[in-house]
């Protein structure tokens, strides 16, 4: 249930147990009990509640001695005190001023990848040809990956949040991401590159060994690659829907910022938080826990909850009063790089507002595909049409 949408938007299912059970009990998944936290205020809660939930995967999916790089997954899946440890090391590489550095980075990523869908027009598919392109060259300038490199770290990706095949695939792909990162890590341990990964090891590479900074680097990674993506794609596809919206980003200053924060909200694309697991028996919002039990917190589902967003909640309105959506999680866990996913989504529609003002869907909407079970909701392809059809027939 927390990972099914009718289209853009979750199952109707999930708001209606939200009103009466926020805290739901859901079928076995790898033979735990699973609980799902859908409502607002139950689900901040959760999420800032380090003494009663771990967010330590290793006794679900195990570790492997052999492999040292399996022994460690990232921010999202560590707990204090050596989630605040690392958490330090990596903040001062996302401060407002070294954002700002990588505001010119991405707007030419971002520019170039529109030539790029300018020349190949005057239909191109804004998934494969635009929204997984920018984000991943991003995260390969920032993490300072060779060119020699990119293509093998691209084809990680895609497989890190699918659990259409009962999860399976999701662990074999993130031990194959951690490997290739710890590679990295240990080239640049020995010769420091300009991107984020050089940057710890030269001012604070004392202070973190290989394994962790791999588990760093595969967090931004997982954090910013494909929830950027889909963010990017499904974010046209409801801007598209009224041709009002790009025109309040073209003619109206600071009209995308607010834009931005309301497809945040909409669309929610990480589906759920990472997994809490009960420390001990509690009982949590009326609900009996047990330890070991598996808390989903229901990210999108608390994103529409009508106690906070209002009545309209399942609706997109960027005209909204501000609300503290759930999109970049909350907590100790939130996302570190929150701020970077949002210059990002704000210099990629301004440019697509301007770059092409007739833009539009190339097929109806209901001919498109969508990713089910996956843990970072997305569309499967969006074909669209550049430019008016009679543009293009003056430019031919």
């Amino acid at each position: 249930m927390p990972l099914r949408r009718v289209g853009v938007d979750p199952v109707p299912e999930l708001g209606q147990v939200r009103e009466v059970e926020p805290v739901h009990k859901l079928a076995h998944l790898f033979g735990l009990n699973v609980w799902v936290v859908s409502g607002h205020a139950e689900a901040k809660s959760v999420l800032a509640d380090t003494a009663n939930f771990s967010n330590d995967i290793r006794p679900l999916v195990g570790s492997d001695p052999n492999k040292p790089s399996e022994g460690i997954g990232g921010l999202g899946f560590t707990d204090p005190p050596d989630h605040t440890r690392l958490r330090k090391l990596l903040t001062p590489e996302f401060t407002k001023r070294r954002l700002a550095r990588l505001e010119p980075v991405i707007e030419k990523i971002v520019n170039d990848q529109l030539d790029l869908m300018e020349a190949k027009g005057p239909v191109v598919d804004i998934v494969a040809d635009f929204a997984f392109n920018v984000p991943f060259l991003l995260i390969a300038d920032l993490l300072g990956v060779e060119e020699s490199d990119r293509d093998r770290f691209r084809a990680l990706g895609p497989a890190r949040f699918d659990l259409s095949g009962g999860g399976i695939g999701v662990f074999g792909s993130a031990s194959e991401s951690r490997d290739f990162l710890f590679e990295i890590v240990r080239k640049q341990r020995a010769n420091p590159g300009d991107g984020l990964i050089g940057s710890i090891i030269r001012e604070q590479g004392d202070d973190i060994d290989d394994i962790e900074l791999g588990g760093l680097a595969d967090g931004v990674f997982l954090g910013g690659y494909e929830t950027s993506a889909s963010m990017l794609a499904l974010g046209t596809l409801v801007l598209l829907r009224d041709p009002e919206n790009f025109e309040r980003i073209r003619n109206e200053p600071g009209a995308v910022d607010a834009i931005v924060e309301e497809l945040l909200r909409y669309l929610t694309v990480v589906q759920v938080a990472f997994p809490r697991f009960a420390r001990h028996d509690q009982e949590l919002f009326g609900q009996q826990v047990k330890k070991g039990d598996l808390v989903a917190v229901s990210l999108s589902g608390a994103d529409r909850d009508k106690s906070v967003f209002g009545a309209d909640a399942e609706e997109f309105w960027p005209q909204r009063a501000p609300a503290a959506h759930l999109a970049f999680g909350h907590g100790m866990h939130r996302c570190v790089g929150a701020e970077l996913a949002r210059m990002e989504l704000r210099a990629a529609f301004t440019a697509l507002a301007h770059r092409f003002p007739d833009l539009s869907l190339a097929v109806p909407e209901e001919q498109l595909r969508f990713r089910d079970f996956s843990i970072v909701y997305g569309v499967e392809s969006l074909p669209v049409q550049l430019h008016a059809a009679d543009t293009q027939q003056v430019a031919g």
